[in-house]
């Protein structure tokens, strides 16, 4: 489990290093309950660039501190593409932040189903832009025990953020 933390602060690293000056970061977390948040702070220096996470678990947590839309959630679920979208744009509207990440997944051992299997997460990211913000969303299937699964989720936020924020179009200065 340690090679694992290691891992995620790794990763966290990589997104302290691939933010402009003066960024700050929020995580929205669902399925992980806060390991990349954790991974994050495990840094010295975090609090530098990052300013808040949420553990948005349930429903009712994803609507009070993300916005997210209750028809949305009812219309397509927490695990889905829309889903996801919706949480990382919530907290880049809620929170003095400039880029976030959102995490949305069925870890297991149980909850899967034909069209949404154990091991499923969306993610979202958002970002400011010149023209207010972008976001990126993306799905994958981890394969794994429930530990597994939020490990390696926590990781690809961290690594999928590090990458949008360092390919932007935007001048920000760095």
């Amino acid at each position: 489990m340690a090679e694992d933390f290691d891992t995620l602060r790794d990763a966290a690293g990589a997104l302290r290093d691939a933010l402009p000056a003066a960024w700050m970061v929020g995580c929205a977390e669902s399925c992980t309950g806060g390991l990349a948040a954790a991974a994050i702070t495990a840094l010295p220096g975090s609090s530098l660039w990052f300013e808040r996470g949420v553990v948005t678990y349930s429903n009712r947590a994803k609507r009070e501190l993300l916005s997210v839309d209750d028809a949305l959630l009812q219309r397509c679920g927490a695990v889905s593409e829309e889903v996801a979208r919706a949480m990382a744009a919530g907290l880049l509207r809620a929170a003095p932040v400039q880029a976030t990440l959102a995490i949305t997944g069925i870890a297991g051992p149980d909850g899967g189903s034909a069209d949404k299997p154990v091991g499923l997460v969306w993610f979202g990211w958002a970002w400011a832009d010149e023209q207010g913000a972008c976001v990126d969303a993306e799905c994958r299937v981890f394969d794994g025990d429930r530990a597994a699964v939020r490990s390696a989720a926590a990781r690809h936020a961290l690594l999928g953020l590090a990458r949008r924020v360092a390919q932007r179009d935007d001048p920000a200065p760095r």
